[in-house]
């Protein structure tokens, strides 16, 4: 297995469609990838949560896997979001992803019946056995109905040589203390919840996996760079200078916020897919203004 270490921030790609959101927009995508490289992330991460990648048929989550590789072209690591309601698909996303140049991949376990922790080892194995490259584990119960405890995802780390990183999106901080406690500090573990950045960091996160940097990538980093220079006074003012617009994107929902503001930065990237509406024109308005004040 090839060996990764990925830090900082990771930035989410959308996937923008057309106007009548049938198809998708490959120019608007190079050049949401091109601001995101441009702005300063360590990695892009394709067809997430901000991605719509629960929403793609297979040919364009195959489209858009390709694309963005390629564009990408090595820029920075690449660590493309393959999950799916079965072991099966997941695997072959998984396996997709790889051929066409994923540095790694991410895995959320999605469930219709709820999973014991055997079936989840079980899915985490599958999918390692079949790969050469990274495994990022992916908690988030919001989206996908399975809660990980910190004692299951350390026996998966320990049990399955692929997953080597784990992105922690419950919005809870003390799961990240205790992954840390726990794991002497051996597992690298990755924020995934915006309003926790500052803790997140303060909890030993090695890097923040978020769709942000698509509307302010400058103070992102920024925030990033005064953790590594350990000064905490900078780093709560740049935190808490963003942190309204933080919320919002959360609390707006991920596509329908980030795609409104690339529109409001020259970024054409066409409106969410139903069942996701579009931000309504009082989000917009407020989006805006809190945009504004970080200009």
């Amino acid at each position: 297995m090839s060996s990764l270490s990925i830090h900082g921030i990771i930035g989410y790609t959308i996937t923008p469609f057309t106007s009548d959101a049938d198809g998708i927009d490959l120019e608007a995508l190079g050049r949401s990838i091109d601001r995101l490289i441009a702005g300063g992330v360590h990695a892009i991460a394709p067809l997430g949560s901000t991605g719509e990648g629960a929403y793609l048929s297979e040919p364009e989550w195959e489209q858009v896997t390709e694309f963005s590789l390629a564009h990408v072209d090595k820029r920075l690591p690449s660590i493309v979001s393959v999950s799916d309601l079965t072991t099966a698909k997941t695997i072959r996303r998984a396996k997709y992803a790889e051929a066409h140049g994923a540095e790694a991949v991410m895995v959320l376990p999605i469930a219709y019946w709820k999973l014991s922790e055997a079936e989840i080892l079980q899915h985490y194995r599958a999918v390692g056995e079949q790969i050469g490259i990274p495994i990022m584990l992916y908690n988030n119960p919001a989206t996908s109905g399975v809660d990980m405890p910190v004692e299951l995802i350390m026996r998966i780390f320990n049990e399955v040589e692929n997953v080597t990183m784990v992105k922690e999106s419950t919005g809870d901080i003390q799961r990240m203390h205790k992954l840390r406690l726990l794991s002497e500090g051996h597992i690298p573990f990755y924020n995934g919840c915006n309003p926790l950045a500052l803790e997140a960091f303060a909890a030993g996160a090695k890097g923040w996996c978020t769709a942000a940097p698509n509307l302010i990538p400058e103070l992102n980093g920024l925030l990033y760079q005064a953790v590594l220079e350990n000064d905490l006074n900078k780093a709560r003012e740049l935190f808490y200078r963003q942190l309204p617009l933080l919320d919002f994107i959360l609390k707006g929902g991920l596509p329908a916020t980030i795609k409104a503001g690339l529109r409001l930065t020259g970024l054409e990237a066409g409106v969410p897919r139903l069942p996701v509406s579009e931000l309504s024109e009082a989000g917009y308005r407020q989006l805006k203004e809190l945009l504004g004040t970080l200009r």
